[in-house]
């Protein structure tokens, strides 16, 4: 070893993950047991293009099916719950009498739930509470909805006073009544990785040991980074490896996270930059980062994408929503009192087509104009767009600058420009007071329009991003 680990941060930590969140909170809802209830959380739950947002164990384990798929890759159908032939084929699933019956037998037994946004943040809310009867709040630190750190360096002694036992041990155990308090309050069961380590090696013991775990905890800590680390099966299942950087790391040689240690660390920081020495340090299982000063990403831009609830075909149809998504974000980016410089799009036609998506962007003068950026918006889509039915569609303003930076054309009229900016103000005023539906335009009422319906929605799933409009 390159490291003596004795010279490292040592903390005790918890990575606490809820099992199936969404969809352990809609089997508690419904007095069903979550661990063996098949169900499914879906969005446009009646629609045969319905997202798979969450599903129980069974339903996975049964159907094979990860989260944010389809339900057209179901291998069932949605409505009759009969055997799909023709998904199962392509899929190379069986499609013997005993796999058909197997499957439909699973199929009548599925509950398809719609997503309860509200339901699920009041149900974080009360886990959040069961960490706080046992850390600081400022030794917990949440990193999505349904999982989250806790630093239990300064709970240990006080919970477990037993000095004949390890810190280890001890946080084992404190771990263990976490998992209880968490299922007596909720009815969620929770996976903790574990680590006396760092926040990394507890993130890594949760993905790749403790879901396989019958009492659903492990620990790596440092003495496990050559034994466990090193040895996991893919480089994809370490924490901060995706495709893309799993296929660059092969491209230079390396091929396992026990390659990617014993790699000269020159040769990453040429092909990745900092990022690169990040990895190496990461593959030695070494962690600068804490709970209590987490790494936030700089934002570097404002945006929001939506995948429509059926195949749009009329231009003007596509338009109008490529109108709306401009104003949400524009509305964003007045909050955050900056100013965009570039304007970009996406569109993706439906699997019907077969056409590659749209994407096309814009340098623009600094602006955070409704009028100027939905301009910009449907410029860019009508120079790419030759027709063809669109299911998913992106606005996005980057390069942003603060909004005191102006910039005046001889060709503006400074008149119009207050006029329309003291316009601007006093409607996002209106919406604040009275929320994002009390002013909108008579567009919004037409079948096509989605600003409505999105700004019901909670959270990023709301209208561009809108949090708290409605």
């Amino acid at each position: 070893m390159l490291f003596d680990y004795s010279r490292e941060p040592h903390s005790d930590i918890a990575f606490v993950d809820m099992k199936s969140f969404y969809a352990s909170c809609e089997c508690v809802r419904l007095g069903l047991h979550p661990l063996t209830t098949s169900l499914c959380v879906m969005s446009r739950s009646d629609n045969s293009a319905g997202l798979i947002l969450a599903s129980s164990p069974v339903f996975k384990q049964v159907f094979g099916k990860k989260n944010v798929s389809r339900s057209y890759d179901l291998p069932f159908d949605l409505k009759t719950r009969k055997f799909n032939s023709y998904v199962a084929k392509k899929q190379g699933l069986p499609t013997d009498p005993g796999f058909i019956a197997y499957i439909e037998s699973w199929a009548k037994r599925t509950l398809i739930v719609p997503p309860r946004m509200n339901a699920y943040i009041q149900v974080n809310m009360e886990i959040q509470k069961v960490f706080q009867e046992f850390a600081a709040p400022d030794d917990i630190f949440p990193y999505s909805i349904d999982e989250g750190f806790i630093d239990l360096t300064s709970s240990l002694n006080y919970f477990i006073p037993d000095s004949s036992l390890s810190r280890k041990e001890k946080l084992d155990l404190l771990s263990a009544r976490i998992q209880k308090r968490i299922w007596q309050e909720t009815g969620i069961y929770s996976t903790i990785g574990l680590s006396n380590a760092n926040p990394l090696l507890a993130k890594l013991a949760l993905d790749n040991e403790a879901k396989h775990c019958r009492n659903m905890r492990s620990n790596w800590s440092y003495e496990d980074v050559e034994s466990k680390v090193w040895k996991l099966p893919q480089l994809t299942d370490f924490w901060g490896i995706g495709r893309r950087t799993e296929k660059r790391l092969q491209g230079i040689g390396i091929t396992s996270i026990k390659e990617l240690a014993q790699a000269h660390p020159d040769l990453l920081k040429k092909e990745f930059g900092v990022m690169g020495l990040q990895l190496w340090f990461h593959a030695h299982g070494i962690d600068e980062s804490n709970v209590h000063k987490p790494y936030r990403p700089k934002s570097r831009g404002i945006g929001n994408s939506q995948i429509l609830p059926y195949d749009y075909h009329l231009q003007t149809d596509i338009e109008l929503v490529f109108r709306e998504m401009a104003e949400q974000v524009a509305i964003r980016l007045r909050r955050k009192k900056k100013k965009t410089q570039l304007v970009s799009i996406h569109a993706s036609y439906s699997k019907i087509e077969g056409l590659p998506s749209i994407h096309c962007q814009q340098k623009i003068e600094p602006t955070q104009s409704t009028k100027v950026l939905s301009d910009t918006v449907l410029r860019l889509f009508r120079s790419k767009y030759e027709g063809g039915a669109i299911r998913q569609i992106g606005v996005f303003y980057g390069e942003l600058v603060e909004e005191s930076l102006q910039f005046f054309s001889l060709f503006d009229d400074p008149i119009a420009l207050e006029k329309e900016e003291k316009l601007q103000q006093t409607i996002d005023r209106i919406r604040d007071q009275f929320g994002f539906t009390s002013l909108q335009k008579g567009s919004s009422l037409l079948e096509s329009s989605r600003a409505i319906a999105r700004s019901k929605l909670t959270g990023g799933h709301s209208a561009g991003g809108l949090d708290g409009l409605t």
